[in-house]
């Protein structure tokens, strides 16, 4: 994107903090970009900034109490303090009379000019807060109708040029982290309709980028040194439908593979209905793409899952564990699984048990079920008593402890290909195929007792083949063996 005309004195200076997953972190790249373009200095770091705005997370009660306390203290610091992200898109004006310390509240709709709207922030003007308004509304029923309406996608942002190929225009994007990983966002939005969750009510209905946007972000991303690419959306299996092609992502895979420079692609938010076996192949057994499959269960208890209105059961499920691994046996797989949900039973929680005990999971996320605003499930009546979610959460976080642990020990003695994420004071930090950034551990690299390996010589974002000597829940510690590609020189961009 191109630089402002202002000059430096009449530059601001916004602080961007990001709550949530890695879908805002990607939104709030296009923010600083926007920001960025229309005069502001943007900066992660509170300290002298003119506002702070608050990319907020909206997803539970816990991530909402968090995304509150980060506005509350940001008013601590003097700035003006404005918020944008989900929790402002699902409360909007709700939110605004009950948090008189934001200057500001901002909906997705807001972000084309989110520049001009701290301009009026910091001059004092005052910008009324919006109504919320299920946003599946916006856009045609029919997903292959959807392309080209005017809706606002976050994280979709492309520099308008009509007259240019899509893979020539500029990329939105001002990155907030130089590390060797990005996010790349498919998609926004969600077509399920999941009783527990009100993602798609704020976030509005499912709609792809195209490829050619997804490549030639990717190539800009690489250029800044980006040596993984994280795929995410708020359901990456459903990728492509709105475009005509229900195998699109299958295509995509080792087209991003190839992108110079990627040494690794990472697929996440797979849901197992729409896991095609075609999609399993592309994910196991394309070079270049982390044989990792982040399945969204949620539970493996029919009964559960009907009411939850997803699909599967424990079977259905080990079975689709099992064709991954026939393809690539030494996968790394995820999940996460609500406990508590109305009218979940004493034999529900054992058929999980059940599931978890035989699923060879090398992460697992538990959550104990709350009522979300807006969801169907909020109004069942059959909820579980309080005591009884947190004994089950308890029993259920302590399992996934103890077999995610046991899975890591599985990996001593065998082979990792790590990619190097920080070299700090010594200590050599990455993640194998089988861990995914933030979530699923890492593992430390360390010198052979011979001293054969030099580790001051690695880089982050060098890929480097390593044995396994030791495990630590789920983390691992393994010595390199040999370099698979280092990391091209430093890049300022």
């Amino acid at each position: 994107m191109s630089a402002s005309s202002s000059t430096d004195a009449a530059r601001r200076r916004v602080a961007l903090l990001t709550l949530g997953c890695a879908r805002n972190e990607v939104d709030s790249e296009e923010l600083a970009a926007r920001l960025h373009g229309g005069g502001w200095d943007v900066t992660t770091d509170g300290e002298g900034a003119d506002v702070v705005l608050v990319n907020t997370c909206g997803f539970v009660e816990k991530a909402k109490h968090d995304s509150i306390q980060t506005l509350l203290a940001a008013a601590d610091t003097g700035a003006k303090v404005v918020a944008a992200g989900c929790m402002a898109e699902r409360y909007g004006k709700e939110l605004a009379d009950s948090l008189p310390e934001a200057e500001a509240i901002l909906s997705f709709d807001d972000y084309p000019d989110i520049a001009s709207r701290l301009d009026a922030v910091l001059a004092g003007e005052k910008i009324s807060p919006h109504i919320p308004r299920d946003r599946r509304e916006l856009l045609p029923l029919t997903p292959v109708a959807r392309r080209g309406a005017a809706v606002v996608q976050p994280g979709h942002g492309v520099v308008v040029d009509e007259h240019t190929p899509a893979h020539l225009r500029g990329v939105l994007r001002h990155r907030l982290d130089r590390g060797p990983v990005a996010s790349l966002k498919l998609a926004s939005g969600c077509d399920r309709r999941c009783t527990f969750c009100a993602i798609p009510a704020f976030r509005g209905a499912f709609v792809s980028r195209t490829p050619d946007e997804l490549l030639a972000e990717a190539e800009w991303l690489a250029g800044t040194g980006v040596r993984e690419l994280v795929l995410v959306s708020e359901n990456s299996t459903s990728y492509g439908k709105d475009l005509g092609d229900p195998r699109a992502l299958e295509k995509l895979l080792p087209q991003l593979a190839a992108v110079p420079g990627i040494v690794r692609v990472r697929a996440s938010y797979l849901q197992p209905a729409e896991t095609r076996p075609g999609l399993v192949e592309a994910i196991a057994t394309t070079p270049g793409v982390a044989a990792y499959f982040d399945l969204s269960f949620q539970h493996s208890s029919e009964p559960v899952l009907r009411r939850m209105r997803r699909f599967g059961s424990t079977e259905r499920f080990l079975e689709l564990l099992a064709s991954a691994r026939a393809l690539a046996p030494g996968l790394g797989a995820r999940s996460n699984f609500i406990v508590g949900f109305p009218g979940e039973t004493k034999s529900d929680v054992d058929e999980l048990v059940r599931f978890l005990s035989e699923a060879r999971l090398d992460a697992i996320g538990v959550f104990d079920y709350s009522d979300e605003d807006g969801t169907e499930a909020a109004g069942f009546t059959d909820k579980v008593k309080t005591a009884t979610i947190k004994r089950r959460y308890d029993k259920l976080s302590a399992l996934a402890d103890e077999l995610c642990s046991q899975r890591a020990e599985e990996r001593v003695g065998g082979t990792v290909e790590v990619l190097v994420d920080t070299v700090d004071e010594g200590v050599v930090e990455g993640r194998g195929e089988h861990q995914a950034p933030e979530v699923d551990g890492s593992t430390t690299l360390v010198a052979p007792p011979d001293g054969s390996v030099d580790l001051a010589a690695l880089r982050p974002g060098d890929l480097v083949r390593a044995r396994v000597v030791a495990s630590e829940g789920v983390d691992l510690v393994a010595v390199p063996v040999e370099m698979i590609s280092a990391a091209p020189p430093a890049v300022s961009r």
